[in-house]
């Protein structure tokens, strides 16, 4: 951690954080997403539409949609990833014994 603070002071490039896997970075990018949509006052449905556009959910399917549980998950960690969880983001994981 220390290496990247020294390398962002000196001008260098910054190497990446191995406490966030690619994973965990792509589902933060994507609550984010989805609670700025929400804030803006997107229904869940316009969100899922845009985030997921492979599946195209219709208004028909959508109370039974995996797609429309994904959709709720996603605002709801993001909310609490706003309202200060982004702390946990860093912590490292811990190992099955």
């Amino acid at each position: 951690m220390v290496e990247r603070l020294w390398a962002a002071a000196r001008g260098r490039r910054v190497p990446p954080d191995m406490r966030l896997t690619g994973q965990r970075r792509r589902r933060a990018k994507e609550m984010l997403r989805v609670v700025d949509a929400r804030e803006a006052g997107l229904t869940y449905l316009a969100i899922a539409e845009v985030m997921f556009p492979q599946h195209k959910p219709d208004s028909a399917s959508w109370v039974g949609s995996p797609i429309r549980e994904t959709t709720i998950r996603l605002a709801r960690d993001g909310l609490k990833l706003v309202r200060g969880g982004y702390r946990l983001l860093l912590r490292r994981p811990r190992r099955n014994r």
